[in-house]
Order: structure tokens, then sequence, then C-alpha cells
């Protein structure tokens, strides 16, 4: 009885798929990230006008910039668990956690929680979820904050003149991209540095730097 070696190919995708397989702590801390996230929505539900409104006076549509706010969860879960779905799961929970606790949009929350996550995770997705770089939380924060302004736009704005238009889309762009993107991935490093991600990729990046 004779026995053949696997292919270089059944064990490359042997590998893939384990790479990107959800493992049970993934699930854990990606839920404890969405709900720790979602209860920083809750508050800045409630402080986000009055610290906006000096952008929206200044330039109508600038307000958008304070978005990014509620875009970090999705790009921060996907930096901690680098797995594929992370994005979407991360913004769901913590948009369901303010959607429960209560707020002044609703069910509709969970509207903006989708298309936001589904924004980040485009944008993992188009780097085969391999680009873990400030480059690559940057770029999603971005595609987060383009997918908040589309959403809110065609929920809260709808009409909307041309120069608002592309006002709050830049500043929801910028937004997503410094305050989801950028700092989330100092978040992620900050936390992988104390050893607290020992467990996931982004820990072990860091402890083989050191």
């Amino acid at each position: 009885m004779t026995t053949t070696a696997p292919s270089s190919s059944t064990s490359s995708t042997s590998t893939l798929g384990s790479r990107f397989q959800w493992r049970v702590i993934d699930i854990v801390v990606a839920s404890v990230i969405g709900v720790a996230s979602g209860l920083i929505f809750v508050v800045w539900n409630v402080a986000s006008s009055p610290a906006m409104a000096p952008f929206a006076a200044l330039l109508p549509g600038l307000q958008a910039i304070g978005g990014g706010f509620w875009l970090f969860a999705g790009v921060l879960t996907a930096l901690v668990i680098r797995k594929p779905g992370a994005a979407i799961y991360g913004e769901v929970v913590a948009a369901s956690v303010s959607a429960l606790i209560g707020n002044q949009w609703g069910i509709l929350t969970l509207v903006s929680g989708i298309t936001q996550g589904v924004g980040a995770e485009i944008v993992f997705a188009a780097f085969l979820y391999a680009n873990w770089r400030a480059s690559g939380a940057i770029l999603a924060g971005a595609g987060a904050g383009l997918a908040m302004a589309i959403t809110d736009l065609l929920l809260w704005y709808p009409g909307s003149a041309l120069p608002f238009i592309i006002i709050y889309t830049v500043a929801a762009v910028v937004g997503g991209m410094i305050i989801a993107g950028l700092l989330s991935w100092l978040a992620t490093r900050g936390l992988a540095a104390t050893g607290a991600l020992n467990r996931f990729g982004a820990g072990r990046e860091i402890a083989k730097r050191v």
C-alpha cells in the first residue's frame, strides 16, 4: 500500500483556510470590541451634535468629519482579528448596541452599521486580507467614511445641493481616514505592545520586532 504526499496546492489551500477560519477566541474578542465600541457610540450619539455644530456653522457638511467616531469599530475589529467579515461584524455589533440602548435614529442605525462595515471590509478584501499596515487601515477608514456619506445623504439629506454633497462626502472620508483608520491602527499597536493580543496576528507581529 502506498501513500501520496499532499500536493503543494492542497497544503496551500489548507493553510489559507486555517488563516481565514474564525476561532472561538476570535468571536469572543470581536464581540467584546464591538460592544465596547457600541458604548462609545452611545456617548458620541449625545455629544456629536454640540461638538460638531461649530463645524456645520463654519461650512455646512463639514460636520461629517466627526462621523469617524461611528466608523472605528469595524476597522479596529478587523485589525485585531484579521479574518474575513471582521469589519462588518465589529461595526454591526457596535451599531446594535447603540440601537438597543436607544438613540435618535432607531433601527436605521443597523443600516448604517452594515453599510459602514461593508465599506471597510471591501478595502481589506481588496488587499486579500494581507495589508494590516497603517496604509491599509487608513484606506479602510476612507471606505467606511465613503459608505457613511452615501448612506447619510440618502437617508438624512435627500435632495441636498451639490456643494453640500461634496463637502459632506470629503469630510466623512477624511474623518474615516484619521479617526477610524489611523487611530484604530495606533490603538491596535498599543494593545499589542502590552501583550494583550499575543494570540492574534497583530500581537505576534509586534513580538517579532522586539
